[in-house]
């Protein structure tokens, strides 16, 4: 079990959702996304977390939008924060952003061709709030294993919770600009005792698809939602956007916002009618 804000997570506990823009594209745009989101969190009764990036370092080309940079994205994620209320997620790409990140947001998320970055994990626990990795696409669930043990010793040696870590599966690389989806990856990393999120949008990406650019097969989406949270998955990441066809990043995998409510709605019934991750018990049998 893990907390931040007032929201339990993990075994035994209600499913949360992190939502918001892969990237911050101006203060209006975040705002208004996280406003309707936090509406229909409230409607829903769902634990919801506001996603968005201040700065995407891993981008197909030097061409492409990063986002407005660390100091300007950060003050529009405290603007955020102060106008609905919403726990905030951001990624960092290096250890020197952990802390001003940490600063702002209640969750700190690695990237996933970052998963076995030392410092940059070392840099995110030591802050003591929740570090979200991200299963790198080239990697098999049970190596993060490994990763979530070097988590661990960095907080035990920092003096700060060792568990506060949540893992999330992104998709495996499948041959070039692909990805599957292995459902067993989400048991697996159950195994860990971390909180296991299922990345519906991510997980229909096509990196590099386009060339320049990554592509994304949006329509399944709502399939692997659901195969995910009749499975029992603890959380879903799902970035949205008012219009992902004009989206500044990842907008072919993004889901569309006025769509969001009812998908929510159709996973929370499965959610409860559906059992907890078995792996949690199949660990110790």
């Amino acid at each position: 079990m893990m907390r931040f804000r007032n929201n339990e997570i993990g075994a035994g506990h209600p499913m949360f959702v992190i939502a918001g823009p892969c990237v911050i594209e101006s203060e209006a745009m975040s705002l208004s996304v996280a406003e309707t989101l936090r509406a229909i969190s409230d409607r829903l009764g769902l634990a919801l977390v506001f996603k968005s990036s201040f700065d995407k370092a891993n981008r197909s080309s030097s061409a492409s939008y990063r986002g407005p940079g660390e100091q300007e994205g950060l003050r529009i994620l405290e603007k955020v924060r102060d106008a609905t209320g919403l726990p905030l997620l951001t990624d960092i790409h290096t250890p020197e952003q952990a802390r001003a990140a940490a600063d702002v947001v209640d969750i700190i998320q690695t990237p996933a061709f970052l998963a076995r970055q030392t410092d940059l994990i070392v840099a995110a626990v030591e802050t003591g709030i929740p570090v979200n990795i991200k299963k790198a696409q080239f990697m098999a669930p049970g190596d993060m294993r490994q990763v979530v043990d070097k988590a661990r010793r960095a907080a035990a040696a920092a003096g700060v919770p060792a568990d506060n870590v949540i893992l999330t599966e992104r998709g495996t690389s499948f041959g070039y600009n692909n990805l599957v989806v292995d459902m067993r990856s989400l048991a697996i990393m159950a195994e860990t005792g971390c909180p296991v999120v299922f990345d519906a949008t991510h997980s229909v990406q096509l990196p590099g698809g386009l060339g320049d650019r990554s592509g994304g097969e949006r329509r399944f989406v709502p399939l692997l939602a659901r195969a995910a949270v009749a499975a029992g998955v603890d959380g879903l990441f799902m970035e949205t956007h008012p219009d992902p066809d004009q989206a500044l990043s990842d907008g072919p995998n993004a889901w569309p916002l006025d769509q969001v409510e009812p998908l929510f709605r159709q996973l929370l019934a499965i959610r409860a009618a559906s059992m907890p991750l078995p792996a949690r018990e199949l660990a110790h049998a």
